[in-house]
């Protein structure tokens, strides 16, 4: 299900809340984290310069956003650890994933619902900023600290959106 073109409009998240992004997704050693519209791929970078995690992965449908994410991934010597896919993320498979990052429109987290669903196992994490996911509830919201007023859900598949 796209929507004709970029589902969201492109909104970077701030520097200045990457650490209470981190917070949220809580990445262990191991994890395999997904970004649905990475954007400049910064999520994936941070995380894989950050934490042990076994792969980021960012999926972008802009071309002039793919071509910067690549090229950040590049200079920064990550090319084994964060792959940015061009692509829809409706139509780009997860279910590696063991996080997923989401920083969409509620309207587009609710027609991502059956997806997440369906592709995901049961202990994934789903974080969420500033829009929920309709319906589910978050097993944790994390208050932003760094005056953005910025809030992230924290929804597990198994126990969330039962």
């Amino acid at each position: 299900m796209a929507f004709g073109g970029p589902a969201v409009p492109y909104v970077p998240t701030r520097p200045e809340v990457l650490d209470i992004v981190f917070e949220a997704l809580d990445l262990k050693e191991g994890d395999v984290l997904y970004d649905l519209g990475c954007g400049d791929g910064r999520i994936v970078i941070e995380a894989a310069k950050r934490y042990p995690i076994k792969k980021a992965v960012g999926i972008e449908l802009r071309d002039e956003l793919v071509k910067e994410a690549t090229e950040r991934v590049r200079k920064e010597g990550l090319e084994g650890r964060v792959e940015i896919v061009h692509g829809d993320f409706f139509r780009v498979p997860i279910k590696e994933a063991t996080v997923v990052y989401m920083y969409l429109l509620t309207s587009v987290n609710e027609a991502l619902k059956p997806k997440l669903k369906q592709e995901l196992r049961p202990g994934t994490r789903v974080v969420t900023l500033d829009f929920q996911i309709p319906g589910w509830r978050p097993v944790r919201v994390v208050g932003d600290r760094s005056g953005w007023q910025r809030t992230l859900y924290v929804y597990v598949i198994g126990d969330s959106d039962s």
